[in-house]
């Protein structure tokens, strides 16, 4: 049997990670600011350092003034579970899950706090029927699904006149999508995915009316230290200023800065939106020729343009069992690593055998065309080992 013959072409920048994601193009360690390295995070500096952060946030994002941005420890998951145990309780939930990041916060909910709550859950590649919110109940959903693919449409099924409190995890779909301000109260990232800044730390973004929450409210169950944003009643107003909870990395406050600045020479978040726009249409193109991959997420409305997911349609392997298609998407991606082709693009461990390709703003275009033969190769040269 003849071996398909490797493309010629590479991608200059073969990094297709869903997170950490690529850094932005032209990063270099040197473009950063090093005078805060060794310093006090209380230090002057230190703290406008994290300031800056914060200030930068909101004029990239374009968050409403009167909403506070925080920076907490622990990445996404730490920021939304300090929203969730510190604020959830007085008002029944409903919470959205249709992939694993989700289900964790369905987990949380119903059996570690174990709240009046329903859940409402789709299967990977869809989405749940939102219509079902309350309008009397808080809400609990991601934007996005990392690792589905997946993502909401709209928020226009979030009541104007909610009596509850909305929380949205968006860490994959900020400074990608937009993001309607009067529907959210409670959103959280981390600097880690669209801006492919480094881990362990998350934001937290409050509305006036989640700030009435959190000073109204005294959960009956113990706080950690990490979780405590309020002092006797009363909002630490100095998270929000940049006095975080816990000592952060100013190396990677530092390298968040950078990925701002890169942010707002390529037009801010228009320019995140269109770039990340128009790698999804890149791979859509070659879905559209290529006869052995679809979408996980088949409906146009609720496909990501960060955390694009595929699946193997080619009989060879949709007939193979899940522990099958595994080792079929394990040893393609192995053979795509070695060419330095791509790199981390199997899909998520707890979702469907498949791909994952991050197409965010921090990936050029001109990477992903040039990985699409390569995956046609990889594909083939795999497949025909099958017989």
């Amino acid at each position: 049997m003849t071996s398909p013959v490797k493309p010629d072409a590479k991608p200059a920048r073969p990094h297709f990670s869903s997170g950490p994601c690529a850094k932005p193009p032209g990063w270099s360690p040197e473009n950063l600011n090093i005078e805060v390295m060794g310093r006090s995070h209380r230090s002057k500096l230190g703290k406008a350092r994290l300031q800056l952060a914060i200030d930068k946030t909101r004029e990239v994002l374009k968050v409403p003034a009167d909403f506070r941005i925080g920076i907490m420890p622990g990445s996404d998951t730490g920021a939304i579970e300090a929203a969730m145990w510190s604020m959830l309780g007085p008002k029944p939930v409903d919470v959205f899950a249709w992939e694993s990041f989700g289900e964790d916060w369905v987990t949380d909910i119903t059996k570690q706090l174990k709240l009046d709550a329903v859940a409402h859950k789709a299967d990977y590649g869809e989405v749940p029927d939102f219509s079902k919110a309350r309008k009397d109940a808080d809400i609990v959903f991601t934007w996005n699904g990392t690792t589905s693919g997946a993502k909401v449409a709209n928020a226009d099924w979030i009541a104007d006149d909610r009596e509850g409190v909305v929380f949205c995890d968006a860490t994959s779909a900020v400074f990608a999508m937009d993001v309607d301000w009067s529907k959210v109260d409670v959103l959280t990232y981390s600097w880690q995915k669209v801006m492919g800044g480094e881990g362990a730390h998350g934001m937290l973004i409050l509305s006036p009316r989640a700030v009435e929450r959190l000073t109204s409210y005294t959960p009956d169950r113990p706080l950690p230290k990490l979780f405590r944003m309020t002092k006797k009643g009363e909002l630490n107003e100095g998270i929000f200023k940049g006095e975080t909870i816990n000592t952060p990395s100013m190396l990677a406050v530092e390298d968040y800065i950078s990925a701002l600045e890169w942010a707002e020479s390529v037009g801010g978040l228009e320019g995140l939106k269109e770039r990340s726009n128009a790698n999804l249409k890149a791979m859509a193109d070659w879905v559209a020729k290529t006869d052995w991959v679809e979408f996980l997420a088949a409906d146009p409305a609720i496909r990501s343009n960060t955390s694009v997911t595929f699946k193997i349609v080619d009989p060879r392997v949709a007939s193979l069992d899940d522990d099958g298609q595994q080792a079929f998407v394990k040893k393609m991606t192995s053979m795509l690593e070695k060419e330095d082709a791509a790199y981390d693009i199997a899909g998520y461990r707890a979702a469907p055998p498949g791909l994952r390709i991050w197409c965010g703003a921090t990936v050029e275009t001109s990477d992903l065309v040039a990985l699409q033969p390569w995956l046609d190769w990889a594909f083939e040269a795999t497949a025909a080992e099958l017989g």
